[in-house]
C-alpha cells in the first residue's frame, strides 16, 4: 500500500452491504481506513451488530464504527422494531434537560454495548415548521432550547461511552427541500445564521459536546456558492467557532451533491472544502466495492495531479487519530453494560419521555372500541428509510379488531368517506399544512366524520396550528412528537385511556 492510497483511505467512511464485512472492506481497514458507517441492513439485532463491530475492530483496532442513531424516527440499532427512545422533538417538548441527558446516556450505553464508537448525532438544527427532512428530529424551534437539550443529550452520549457528531452544520432547519432528493438553499444573512442556526453548534463546541461536526448538503449564499459539505467557508466557520475535531460530510451519495452513482468528484470537492471524513452513504441496491473504489480512485488521481495536496489528507488523519484516542479512552472509563440490560434501561427512559411528551388537544381523543386506521402521510421519510407503521401496529396490538387500511389515494379516501362505518376513525398525519394534499384529504374525511381522531406524528406545535385551520376546526388530536415505536405506544395509551395526559398549561 503506497502512502497516497493509505492517506486516501484515512479520510473515508464507506458503507457496505450485509452483516459480515466483505473482503474489500477488511483489506481497506488493514490499510488505514478511517471507519465505516452502519445502516439498518447491517444491524438487524444487537448480537449481530456487536459481532460485526468486533470483527471490524479485530481487523483494525483504530477503525471508527459509526452509525446514525438519533432515537425516534431515525434508528439503526432498533430499525426492525422501532426505537425504544422517542426522538428529539419529544425531549424538547418535555423540556427537562436532566431527562434529556439521561436519555443520551442510556442510548450511549446501548451503542457502546453494540460496539459502536461514534454516534452521528445529535441533530442541532433549529426547526422551521414545514421542513421536509428535519421536523421531529430537531429539539425544537428555539435556538437556546435546542442548544440546551442538544448539549445535554450529547454529554449523555459521551458518559455512555461513545462519541458525538453534531449535525447538520451550519443548519438544515430552515430548508424547504429534502437534500436526499435535491439541493436546498438557506437564504439567510450571516447575522441571522449566527443568531439562529449557529447557536446550538457554538454551545456544543464550547461545552466539549461535539467530538465531530457533520456538514449539511445545503447552499448558504451568505457563506459561499457551494453546498456546505463542499464549501471552504463553512469549514472555516466551524474552525472559527473553536471546533478542532474532524469535520464529517453528510452522505455523498445524496442528490444534493452527486448523482448518487459516482461520488468521486463529490469526495474530491469535499476534501478541497475542508472536510476530514467523507461519509459515502448507504450501498443498498448498489455495488458497495465499486462505490468505495470510485471515491478512492478520484482522490488518488486528485493527489497525483496536484489538485489535492497530500499534506491535506495527512492533517485530516491526524484530527481523526486524536478523536480515536479520545473515544478509546472514553470507552475504557465507561462501565460496560450488557446489551440487553442497556436496552431495558433505554426503554425505561424512553417510556418516561414518551409519556411526558404526548399531548391531547381539541375534543377528547378517547376511543370507544376498535377503530379504522388511515395513514394520510404522503411523503417517504428518507432519513428514517421508510414511512414507519408503528402507530398502526400499536393500535392493532391494543385493539385486535382494528382495521388498518393500506395507504389510500384520493379515490380511496372518498370511498372511505362514503362508507359510513360506525367504527371510530383514527387518522395518522405528519404534514397537514393548509394547501397541502394531506390537509385536503383530512378535511374531506372530517366533513363526513367530524368525530375522527388524529394522531399527529410531525412537529407538535406546527401540527396543532395546521389542524386548527381545518374547515371543521381542531379535531380530537394526539400530538405524538414523532412516529417512532415509543411515541406510537404512548399515543395509543392516550387513545385507550390508559395514560393521563400532561396538563396543556404545563407546556
Amino acid at each position: 500500500m503506497n502512502a497516497v492510497r493509505q492517506a486516501v483511505h484515512g479520510v473515508l467512511l464507506p458503507g457496505f452491504t450485509g452483516t459480515t464485512p466483505p473482503d474489500w472492506l477488511l483489506d481497506a481497514a488493514r490499510d488505514g481506513l478511517a471507519g465505516v458507517v452502519l445502516f439498518a441492513h447491517n444491524t438487524p439485532d444487537l448480537a449481530t451488530t456487536a459481532a460485526l463491530a468486533a470483527r471490524l475492530h479485530d481487523a483494525a483496532p483504530d477503525l471508527i464504527v459509526a452509525t446514525d442513531e438519533e432515537g425516534g424516527d431515525v434508528s439503526r440499532l432498533e430499525a426492525a422494531t422501532g426505537s425504544s427512545l422517542p426522538g428529539a422533538a419529544a425531549l424538547g417538548a418535555v423540556d427537562d434537560a436532566r431527562l434529556t441527558g439521561a436519555a443520551g446516556e442510556a442510548l450511549g450505553r446501548l451503542l457502546a454495548a453494540a460496539g459502536v464508537d461514534l454516534d452521528l448525532a445529535p441533530v442541532l438544527d433549529v426547526d422551521t415548521p414545514g421542513n421536509p427532512v428535519i421536523g421531529v428530529r430537531a429539539f425544537g424551534t428555539d435556538p437556546e432550547a435546542v442548544a440546551r437539550h442538544g448539549v445535554a443529550f450529547a454529554r449523555g452520549l459521551q458518559r455512555g461511552g461513545v462519541g458525538t457528531c453534531a449535525k447538520h452544520f451550519p443548519g438544515h432547519g430552515s430548508t424547504t427541500v429534502d437534500s436526499h432528493l435535491a439541493l436546498p438553499v438557506v437564504d439567510a444573512d450571516l447575522e441571522t445564521l449566527r443568531g439562529r442556526d449557529l447557536v446550538p453548534f457554538a454551545a456544543a463546541v464550547a461545552e466539549g459536546a461535539a467530538d465531530a461536526l457533520m456538514t449539511a448538503h445545503v447552499v448558504v449564499p451568505a457563506l459561499g456558492p457551494a453546498p456546505a459539505s463542499l464549501e471552504p467557508a463553512v469549514a472555516a466557520l466551524a474552525r472559527e467557532l473553536g471546533h478542532a475535531g474532524p469535520i464529517v460530510t453528510d452522505a455523498l451519495d445524496m442528490r444534493a451533491v452527486s448523482d448518487g452513482a459516482d461520488v468521486g468528484e463529490a469526495a474530491v470537492r469535499a476534501i478541497e472544502g475542508g472536510a476530514d471524513l467523507l461519509c459515502l452513504g448507504t450501498t443498498t441496491g448498489r455495488d458497495d466495492a465499486a462505490l468505495f473504489g470510485s471515491a478512492v480512485e478520484a482522490l488518488v488521481a486528485a493527489v497525483d495531479s496536484g489538485r489535492v495536496a497530500l499534506d491535506l489528507l495527512v492533517a485530516s488523519r491526524r484530527r481523526t487519530d486524536v478523536l480515536v484516542r479520545r473515544l478509546r479512552s472514553r470507552r475504557a472509563s465507561a462501565a460496560p453494560v450488557p446489551a440487553e440490560e442497556a436496552r431495558t434501561a433505554l426503554a425505561a427512559v424512553g417510556a418516561e419521555v414518551a409519556r411526558r411528551a404526548v399531548r391531547a388537544v381539541g375534543p377528547s381523543p378517547a376511543l370507544a372500541g376498535p377503530p379504522d386506521v388511515v395513514d394520510l402521510r404522503l411523503r417517504l421519510d428518507h432519513a428514517a428509510g421508510r414511512t414507519a407503521q408503528h402507530v398502526q401496529r400499536a393500535v392493532a396490538d391494543r385493539w385486535p379488531g382494528a382495521v388498518v387500511h393500506p395507504a389510500l389515494d384520493d379515490d380511496g379516501v372518498e370511498a372511505l368517506r362514503r362508507a359510513g362505518t360506525a367504527r371510530p376513525l383514527v387518522v395518522v398525519t405528519r404534514e397537514p399544512a393548509p394547501g397541502a394534499a394531506e390537509h385536503a384529504r383530512l378535511a374531506q374525511l372530517q366533513r363526513a366524520r367530524p368525530d375522527l381522531v388524529v394522531v399527529h406524528t410531525g412537529a407538535p406545535d406546527a401540527g396543532e396550528r395546521w389542524l386548527a385551520a381545518l374547515p371543521g376546526g381542531l379535531p380530537a388530536t394526539v400530538l405524538a412528537c414523532g412516529t417512532g415505536r415509543a411515541n406510537a405506544e404512548a399515543a395509543v395509551a392516550l387513545l385507550a385511556g390508559d395514560l393521563e395526559p400532561e396538563p396543556t398549561e404545563a407546556r
